[in-house]
């Protein structure tokens, strides 16, 4: 099992990544924060006297603006292929009253940020309506339908996945060589030195020499916690010879 582009897209585009904004008829790139709500759709938070603000001011006849978010996926260790790029295009409109409330506790859930709790003074919101989703990797470029960007989720491990592949780098390298071995077989050369380099709620990416092995779980995971239970057998000693 591998993500599909819509969860792909979804992943890049859920906030743990650096982001510019391509603001149609001004001025830029600019650098954004953003997170995006359960819809998929696009929260930009910024001071509001700042550039960006400035730049998504809508016209008077119209109460939105047209802009293009650029994310490029950023490898979480050396050696790890990057998951792509996504381009994310829509119409931003500045949010007030109970829009801004409900607006700002969807910001929360990915990112509590302090100034949150100055939307509506020094801080402005702004929803980015999806209408185009593009995703690029290795020289592919497809478009993403939106309705299927919208109901696919973020993988659930991309915020923490350095330190998840740290953390096995630094306490579990035996254990997890040995797993790669016995699943790859045959295919495992000896002298080889399995490192995880990739890790998503479908499985690892192990890196062996110059090449690259996708190994799948049982089942997708849910959380960190899901992944521990699912990992215990291999990475507790008593129980490794379960995972073979």
């Amino acid at each position: 099992m591998q993500p599909t582009h819509a969860e792909v897209a979804r992943t890049l585009a859920a906030g743990n990544l650096p982001a510019t904004a391509h603001i149609a008829c001004r001025p830029g790139p600019h650098p954004v924060r953003h997170v995006t709500d359960a819809q998929g759709r696009i929260l930009l938070l910024s001071p509001s006297d700042g550039a960006l603000a400035a730049a998504l001011r809508p016209a008077p006849d119209t109460g939105d603006t047209a802009l293009v978010l650029d994310i490029a996926d950023v490898p979480p260790v050396a050696g790890a292929p990057s998951l792509g790029r996504v381009w994310v295009a829509g119409w931003a409109t500045p949010l007030a009253g109970e829009e801004a409330r409900q607006a700002t506790l969807d910001y929360a859930d990915t990112d509590p940020a302090t100034d949150l709790l100055d939307v509506g003074t020094s801080q402005v919101l702004h929803r980015v309506d999806v209408a185009e989703v593009r995703y690029e990797r290795n020289g592919v470029l497809v478009d993403v339908d939106p309705d299927e960007y919208a109901e696919a989720t973020p993988d659930p491990l991309h915020r923490m996945e350095f330190d998840l592949i740290a953390d096995l780098a630094d306490h579990h390298v035996e254990e997890m060589a040995g797993y790669v071995r016995r699943r790859l077989g045959p295919a495992a050369r000896p002298g080889d030195e399995p490192r995880v380099v990739r890790l998503d709620r479908y499985g690892f990416l192990v890196r062996i020499g110059a090449r690259l092995a996708r190994l799948s779980f049982p089942r997708p995971v849910t959380d960190r916690h899901d992944l521990a239970h699912l990992l215990h057998p291999v990475l507790c000693h008593r129980c490794a010879h379960r995972a073979a």
